[in-house]
């Protein structure tokens, strides 16, 4: 069976691990501290937070941009065309969800219809990146100007960049333009930590209060930490992330660069090969914005008789995630969306990784191409 997910692990990390768990230290150390360095260089922005998992880092997010207050009315606008991690950190904040369409060209949040939605009780907005295909920014903060301009808000935009390490829009990575993005560490992406996360901010005083708020509220760079001293103006959490994570980071940021490359190989031949197959559309392409390719999403007819006939030729297959508004946990905010419904039963994703040969690409293009 050609796998849809592998974990990406540099022969490297087993030393590195073990360099940590016989030092006597083991939690947050100095190997955050140059995980976190490495992190920022790489992003090209110094304000960098890591946490022990995307889900906590936009828990943290949220919490930064509505101060954990209660707030009955405030709403968050957002995408039900994602993995539940996305979503269930908004009803853990005490918010209200309010979803937005998705567009079905590119599996990302329908930008006309969130104009729509934006209003007054609009506190943040989360955009997914499907796939590592950034949502177009630039489109986003025209519609943040204008409602400014119509509503008198402009609520903070979350980027959840779970599928999007690698990705660029405008030639610049994401996590450069003026919002707080939150990546993913988790097992099977591009870049692992065994399970991890990172926040991205816009300011330092945002910067200033995520480390804070990481760990409890607590001022770790200071020494009256130690004597139970120090106040504590803002609780936080225990989100922080540890040195045997960050180790592991650390191992595996070394051929990240590659394991991008030869996603984004297999996905160019994919959308070469693919162009065209009765019963199958693929999603849309712009030069400027790069994907990371972290999974292929296709949107075919009769889903069912596709992923059986992938099946029988051990090729693995999935929609990957549900969407979230059919939960009875979220009922309460129910919504017309045909975007979504037009596509949400089309799409599924095929094998695009790191560890595919070209007989391996060979293969499933040949079965697509042979019907279903």
């Amino acid at each position: 069976m050609i796998p849809l997910f592998k974990v990406a692990m540099s022969a490297t990390a087993p030393a590195l691990v073990e360099k940590v768990l016989t030092s006597g230290y083991i939690g947050q150390g100095q190997v955050v501290d140059q995980f976190e360095q490495a992190l920022a260089a790489r992003i090209g922005n110094p304000n960098v937070v890591t946490v022990n998992s995307a889900t906590s880092g936009l828990h943290l997010a949220l919490h930064l941009v509505t101060g954990g207050a209660k707030d009955t009315e405030g709403e968050v606008l957002t995408t039900p065309m994602t993995c539940s991690a996305t979503n269930w950190p908004i009803l853990a904040n005490g918010l209200r969800l309010r979803w937005v369409d998705v567009d079905p060209a590119t599996l990302n949040v329908d930008l006309d219809d969130l104009a729509r939605k934006i209003t007054p009780r609009t506190r943040a907005i989360i955009v997914v990146h499907w796939a590592g295909y950034p949502v177009d920014l630039e489109r986003l903060r025209q519609l943040l100007d204008r409602a400014e301009q119509v509503c008198g808000v402009r609520p903070m935009v979350i980027e959840d960049c779970a599928h999007a390490w690698g990705a660029t829009y405008h030639g610049q990575p994401l996590g450069n333009h003026g919002n707080i993005s939150v990546f993913s560490f988790q097992a099977i992406k591009h870049l692992t930590c065994g399970d991890g996360g990172l926040l991205v901010l816009p300011t330092k005083e945002l910067n200033r209060r995520a480390r804070l708020l990481r760990w409890y509220g607590i001022d770790r760079d200071s020494n009256e930490r130690f004597l139970f001293k120090n106040d504590v103006p803002e609780f936080g959490f225990k989100f922080h992330m540890n040195d045997i994570n960050a180790s592991i980071g650390m191992a595996n940021l070394e051929g990240v660069e590659e394991v991008l490359r030869k996603h984004r190989e297999n996905a160019a031949f994919y959308d070469a090969e693919l162009a065209g197959v009765p019963g199958l559309e693929l999603t849309e392409r712009s030069p400027d914005r790069v994907s990371s390719s972290w999974i292929y999403t296709i949107k075919v007819d009769d889903r069912s008789a596709f992923m059986r006939k992938m099946d029988d030729a051990g090729i693995m297959v999935s929609q990957v995630h549900e969407r979230n508004d059919i939960y009875s946990a979220v009922g309460e905010y129910a919504a017309v969306l045909p975007g979504l419904d037009s596509v949400s039963e089309r799409m599924v994703s095929i094998p695009v990784g790191w560890w595919l040969t070209e007989q391996d690409r060979a293969h499933i293009v040949a079965t697509i191409k042979g019907g279903w």
